[in-house]
């Protein structure tokens, strides 16, 4: 534990004195963010543009972890054990990549689709099986939207619209 404890120590130390637009905390056994890390990243919060936090244990993302770092463009939180996210990410103006690839959704986090900038969400691996697809069409910047792996109802498989600008990635099922 007090390993991993003096990796994540080192890894927020490093980004702070590079004044560093990347946070790289993947794969380091995290359960939740750590509370000190908003204190040591105080100065430096609007300069971080990328966080990786794949490949933890995380349950829960916080409304403060959304606020505090309200300037991401890209959010990397594969591999965790996510099935919901905080109302207020809707709120993220910048962000333009979300990967949520291999958690426990079962239902599409629809407030992805308030992000206005958002152009790329990954949800490959999860148990979703319908997608708000009224909603998604509405989003203007969409370019790709990733369900590979999930359940989808073949009213999702099947979806394409004229006024489809984003492209929708699943697995085809086996004859």
């Amino acid at each position: 534990m007090g390993e991993a404890v003096a990796n994540v120590a080192r890894r927020i130390n490093e980004t702070v004195e590079k004044g560093a637009d990347t946070l790289d905390l993947a794969a380091c056994k995290l359960i939740s963010f750590p509370e000190g890390v908003y204190k040591v990243l105080r100065s430096v919060t609007d300069n971080i543009h990328v966080i990786n936090l794949a490949d933890n244990e995380l349950k829960a993302v916080t409304s403060k972890f959304i606020a505090t770092f309200s300037q991401l463009r890209v959010l990397n939180l594969e591999g965790n054990s996510l099935t919901q996210l905080p109302e207020i990410i809707g709120s993220m103006m910048h962000l333009t990549s979300i990967n949520l690839a291999r958690n426990k959704f079962t239902v599409f986090p629809e407030n992805l689709t308030t992000i206005k900038t958002l152009q790329n969400i990954n949800l490959e691996g999860n148990d979703i099986s319908e997608l708000p697809l009224e909603k998604l069409t509405a989003m203007t910047t969409l370019q790709c939207l990733n369900m590979k792996s999930n359940p989808l109802n073949k009213e999702a498989k099947c979806f394409s619209q004229p006024n489809m600008t984003f492209e929708l990635l699943t697995t085809a099922d086996k004859e």
